[in-house]
């Protein structure tokens, strides 16, 4: 396939991310005919527990600085789980969710609570999945009066049992590591049946700080970096819809101008007949102070 194509999966965060970063970038993605998978938090925000890392995670607070987090999240959801108690997202914003999937955008679950997931997963056992996957779950139905068919993990951040859940829970395709085409992934030898389609691109809070790059350099920079076919591009809405919505809207242009796609995961998802097994497991990428789920090598037997 030689025409180039974007999905573009956007994470959603916070309980600020969702109320102010969602409704921008459905007017730029309106703007611009573009479309997005929307991948919501469903719990409390507990961003502010996430600070830990600064004392658990050498290098986390340079990243945080050198990405411009703390003006992308504001004081308030630094704070909360900490001294301020943390808003339930899909109490507070569930209008703003249902307008998402209205305006022709596809909905998943990203977490129930993103800090927990992403900050204890690899220490918990299945229980502690279930229960994460699970109160995700029944919030996204009563948002969305259905069951998801697709989720997509925080941080990238897997184990053996939340990807055996995800195949119980019958989903379409999950979007959980980082790679380069869509695979059936292994991992510690166990084989998993659901569709993975990886983030290809890295993203801006990767990006911003290193060798000079600003949000100004992002466009003309992800546009260089599009292979033929398809390229998936994690965005966030408290960073794309907020501090630099005006670097992705004129890289939305530059798409349009270049007349290349940007699609859902759900319309890359129906391209795919046929996809590889391939190893998957957890390891450390540039730009990024946490391990992520990384694709490996083709399994042939």
């Amino acid at each position: 396939m030689d025409e180039r194509i974007v999905a573009l999966k956007i994470d959603v965060d916070t309980y600020v991310g969702t109320r102010d970063g969602v409704p921008v970038l459905l007017e730029l993605l309106a703007r611009h005919n573009a479309k997005g998978t929307f991948y919501f938090c469903l719990g409390p925000d507990h961003t502010g527990r996430a600070l830990r890392r600064i004392f658990t995670h050498k290098g986390f607070l340079q990243k945080a600085l050198r990405s411009g987090a703390p003006s992308a999240y504001g004081l308030k959801t630094m704070l909360y789980g900490v001294l301020l108690p943390g808003p339930v997202i899909h109490q507070k914003c569930a209008g703003i969710m249902r307008q998402t999937e209205q305006q022709g955008h596809e909905v998943g679950i990203h977490a129930w609570d993103h800090t927990n997931w992403h900050d204890f997963l690899l220490k918990g056992d299945l229980g502690f999945v279930k229960s994460e996957l699970g109160q995700a779950a029944k919030g996204f139905k009563q948002v969305f009066d259905r069951l998801t068919t697709t989720t997509a993990a925080p941080g990238w951040t897997v184990s053996p049992d939340s990807l055996a859940l995800q195949d119980q829970m019958e989903l379409s395709y999950c979007s959980d590591c980082r790679g380069s085409h869509p695979f059936y992934p292994v991992m510690n030898g166990q084989r998993f049946s659901t569709l993975q389609i990886p983030t290809t691109l890295p993203t801006a809070d990767e990006l911003l700080g290193r060798d000079g790059l600003t949000p100004d350099d992002l466009p003309d920079y992800y546009l260089q970096q599009l292979q033929p076919g398809l390229n998936v591009l994690t965005i966030h809405t408290e960073l794309e819809g907020g501090v630099i919505r005006s670097s992705f809207s004129r890289l939305l242009e530059l798409l349009a101008q270049n007349r290349i796609p940007c699609i859902s995961l759900a319309e890359a998802r129906a391209r795919i007949t046929d996809a590889p097994v391939c190893q998957l497991a957890m390891g450390m990428i540039a730009g990024r102070t946490l391990p992520v789920a990384l694709q490996g090598a083709e399994v042939t037997a």
